[in-house]
Order: structure tokens, then C-alpha cells, then sequence
């Protein structure tokens, strides 16, 4: 009598997954950067403001193109690139330009958050997403991310992450989007 052998799903996938797996995690390490977009316009989500007002994201992009970034109070590369978002905002106010920072911290840290941005003087728009459903929706669960949309709220420009220099980088982008050329500086 012939024994048949029992093949399991393991010894048959099992080198095939592992292959296919392995596929998958170095092409998204490849693309991790890279910063191009199929252009979409953004979803019109409501964001409640540190303020206390209440805004959504067309309005926001309507007469302007718009920044949004991800940011928790915890995060340092957050509040190292803060300060170049909040100089971009202001020199760019003439142009319609406008900053959103999106704060994911939880709601009992709302006062360490309010005491942070009023410490710095910063003027940009703050957000608060505390139970991240716009940092789902917009996959701006790494932080920071930061999402550049046009006046159009379409979006032109992605990037996760910030390294010291790359504000430069940020900074080409949203020339690019006013249409400005890159040696040229707001005459606003």
C-alpha cells in the first residue's frame, strides 16, 4: 500500500510567501522615498482646530495652496521642522499659502500641546486629530508627514520623515506650486 503524503500549505507556499514577502517590504523600502504623487484632490475632512473653530480642507486650499503635516508633541524631527513650516507660512502669506499642523497626540495632552505652539510664537494652523481619524485617512500615520495640495486642493507633493536640510527640499515644493522659480524669493 502506497503511504500518500500529507502536503501542507507551508511546504507548498511556504518559500513562494517568503519570496513574495520579501518583494514586498524592499519595494516599499525603495519607494519609502519617493516624494511623487498620482495626483488626487484631497478628501474635504472637517479639522478641529487648536482654537477651538472648526475648518475642512477645502476651505483651507481654496484661495491657496496648502501644507499639512502630521506632528505629536513627542516626536523631535516634528518640532525641528516646525520652525521652517512656520517661516514658509509667514513668507508665503501673500501668495495664499497656508500651514496645517495636525497634532496626533491624545486629548489629555491638549494643554501640553497649546503650551508648546503658544512657547514658540508660531502663527500656522493647528489641527487636532486626537483619535487619528485624519492621519488614517490621509496616511499620515508616520510622522512627520507632510502633504502639499494646490489651490485646487489636489495634491501635488508627499514626503514622511525630516532630516535636517531637507527643509530646502520643502521649500522647492511649495515654489513650485505658486509657480515661483527656485531663485526667486517672495516679493510679497
Amino acid at each position: 500500500m502506497n503511504k500518500v503524503k500529507a502536503l501542507s500549505f507551508s511546504s507548498l507556499f511556504g518559500s513562494k510567501l517568503k519570496y513574495y514577502f520579501a518583494l514586498v517590504i524592499a519595494f516599499n523600502f525603495i519607494n519609502a522615498n519617493n516624494d511623487n504623487v498620482s495626483e488626487s484632490i484631497i478628501p474635504d475632512l472637517k479639522v478641529k482646530l487648536l482654537n477651538g473653530s472648526s475648518t475642512t480642507l477645502h476651505k483651507l486650499s481654496q484661495d491657496g495652496p496648502l501644507l499639512i503635516d502630521f506632528w505629536a508633541t513627542w516626536c523631535v524631527p516634528c518640532k525641528k521642522v516646525m520652525k521652517y513650516l512656520n517661516q514658509y507660512h509667514e513668507e508665503y502669506a501673500n501668495d495664499n499659502f497656508k500651514v496645517l499642523m495636525i497634532n496626533t497626540d491624545t486629548p489629555r495632552s491638549l494643554g501640553k500641546v497649546r503650551g508648546f505652539i503658544k512657547s514658540q510664537n508660531y502663527s500656522f494652523n493647528v489641527g487636532m486629530d486626537p483619535n487619528k481619524v485624519l492621519s488614517k485617512k490621509l496616511n499620515g500615520m508616520i510622522m512627520p508627514t507632510l502633504i502639499l495640495v494646490d489651490k485646487g486642493g489636489v495634491v501635488k507633493w508627499r514626503h514622511q520623515g525630516y532630516v535636517a536640510g531637507e527643509e530646502i527640499k520643502i521649500e522647492e515644493q511649495i515654489k513650485q506650486v505658486l509657480g515661483k522659480s527656485n531663485n526667486e524669493k517672495n516679493k510679497g
